[in-house]
């Protein structure tokens, strides 16, 4: 129940004490491009905002209705709302437990990275100063009420993340030995895909290259992955959910 715990429950404890602070100039919910469903192929058209919510997931199904309490108190009480739906995030100072730091951090210790299924789920990476500066638009420029999605140009199958990440490290001659495939998750959609033209309507755009920004968060995490201190929890193929670090892995 962790995701109903924070997402809705969470949510609408947000909502209430918003509600009650009458100075609150806007509320800006975070959900995820994953409450309009799966992308069924490669050839299904980018969602826009209007799309019918279809989550395939329970944590994607809790950040639909945590957007409908959201809704409601919009329309209930003028609390002025704006719900944003963003792609993946990536970039410095993020917790390896996570794609791109985490295929970082297992090839840095000399391991072989862990695919879920065969790789060739996608995923739209969006560098963490473009959402920030998305946040920034949405702020200032977005209206109460408004629905805007956040995303990039960079969709890419996470077999492709794992061998560019073995090349920016150096490992290419290493490639067939540093992919292991695992089994998939219970859930895990093909890929998400969704339509940014409202939120470039007001001026955002995305300006890091897929390039640069994972040289530079690779980078990041050769210098500073100690900052987490022991990771080896998130680095294990199916990380467990409620773990203490250091509890969930033996050494041997």
């Amino acid at each position: 129940f962790n995701f109903t715990q924070s997402n809705i429950f969470g949510t609408h404890v947000l909502l209430e004490a918003a509600k009650c602070h009458r100075g609150i100039r806007r509320f800006i919910h975070v959900s995820t491009d994953e409450v309009y469903g799966e992308g069924e192929t490669f050839e299904t058209e980018a969602m826009k905002e209007e799309h019918v919510l279809e989550p395939t997931n329970p944590y994607a199904a809790t950040k639909a209705g945590a957007e409908f309490l959201v809704k409601s108190y919009h329309r209930s009480f003028k609390l002025p709302c704006i719900i944003t739906r963003g792609n993946n995030v990536y970039g410095p100072h993020q917790f390896p437990e996570k794609l791109i730091p985490k295929f970082t951090n297992q090839l840095l210790r000399g391991r072989a990275v862990t695919l879920h299924g065969d790789g060739s789920n996608t995923r739209n990476f969006l560098y963490v100063e473009d959402v920030a500066r998305a946040f920034e638009v949405i702020l200032h420029k977005a209206k109460p009420g408004q629905i805007l999605n956040i995303g990039g140009d960079n969709e890419i199958s996470n077999l492709e993340v794992a061998k560019k990440l073995i090349d920016i490290l150096g490992f290419g001659d290493k490639e067939e030995d540093l992919i292991t495939f695992v089994p998939d998750r219970k859930f895990n959609d093909l890929r998400y895909t969704i339509n940014s033209g409202k939120l470039a309507q007001l001026g955002w755009k995305e300006e890091m290259s897929w390039e640069e920004g994972l040289r530079t968060t690779v980078e990041w995490y050769k210098k500073y992955t100690s900052r987490f201190g022991n990771i080896e929890d998130a680095l294990v193929a199916h990380p467990r959910i409620g773990v203490a670090p250091g509890q969930g892995v033996t050494n041997t």
